[in-house]
């Protein structure tokens, strides 16, 4: 059975460079490896011809004497799956195999930075300081970047070192079979570093916990399950990571009187049977205020009057 041509199973030109060539082996080592296929047989062959395209034309020497001579290769020929376990491979395929498992940005290179927790605050609101807004004082439990090491978890005038059982990476690899897997290193538990005299403040945690107090601008119009996000108010971020976001969600209070449909106010007002049959002049309460209303002759029950804006 004649094999494809190399470009053509990598999916680039022959003139394509070499990063071009490295980009298009790992999206197909990425897209086709076994273990993501449920070790089909076809993604295992599939893999394998990836594997070996990638091997010969990363190799500036072998990249020639493939376009001269094609699959015969001068006098030695091409070995199938030739991959070279060493080296930019074995770096390669730990950023595929990085990706796969979650990585999701390429090789571990130390401890990655991570958002802060987002925080919720229930904010109870009267049906009045929904309609027209108010301004109203919360107070929210939050951690924040220790102040006493600014952050770090070592006592002050002292540094985290780094640590000596992944080299500061935050993971350690290890062989299984021609694959090079990484996982969290268990000593510095991914962050890279370790406090030898931690502080006492935060006792090497790099947090603290405080309550704050804002000021929170309602906007007139919020109904329940309305939400108001406020930037970088929740909880400290990690590794120099940025703090998470507060969000303030509204539950209004029900009415004795009015009831609210999206942005309409209901008000059901009992009238007498005369006023019905011959109609009048009746007040009518509003969230402004009572106002004038005029009761045609001949009104049924149910009937519904607009009061604009």
């Amino acid at each position: 059975m004649s094999k494809r041509d190399y470009y053509e199973v990598l999916g680039v030109g022959r003139g394509a460079g070499d990063d071009e060539i490295k980009k298009a082996y790992r999206r197909l080592a990425h897209e086709h490896h076994p273990d993501k296929q449920g070790g089909a047989k076809e993604s295992e062959e599939k893999f394998k011809e990836i594997n070996e395209a990638y091997s010969v034309l990363k190799n500036p020497e072998k990249r020639a004497e493939y376009d001269r001579f094609g699959h015969v290769g001068g006098p030695g020929g091409f070995r199938g799956g030739d991959a070279g376990f060493g080296g930019d491979f074995q770096d390669l395929f730990s950023d595929v195999f990085y990706d796969f498992f979650g990585g999701g940005g390429g090789r571990p290179g130390g401890p990655m930075p991570e958002r802060g927790n987002d925080l919720k605050y229930d904010l109870e609101l009267s049906f009045d300081e929904a309609a027209f807004g108010t301004e109203k004082p919360v107070k929210v439990p939050r951690t924040i970047g220790c102040e006493a090491c600014s952050g770090t978890g070592a006592k002050p005038g002292t540094t985290p070192s780094r640590c000596s059982t992944c080299g500061g990476r935050g993971q350690v690899s290890f062989q299984q079979g021609f694959l090079s897997i990484a996982r969290t290193c268990t000593a510095c538990r991914g962050v890279g570093t370790v406090i030898s005299d931690p502080c006492t403040g935060c006792r090497g945690s790099g947090k603290s916990r405080v309550t704050n107090t804002l000021q929170v601008k309602v906007p007139g119009g919020v109904d329940t399950n309305s939400r108001l996000r406020l930037v970088g108010e929740g909880d400290f971020g990690v590794n120099g990571g940025p703090p998470g976001d507060l969000y303030i969600v509204m539950h209004v209070r029900p009415h004795e009187i009015f009831t609210r449909e999206d942005d309409d106010i209901i008000c059901e007002l009992p009238i007498s049977f005369t006023q019905a049959a011959i109609g009048a002049e009746v007040e009518v309460p509003t969230i402004e205020g009572k106002v004038k209303l005029k009761i045609p002759h001949g009104t049924q029950s149910g009937k519904i009057f607009r009061l604009k804006n």
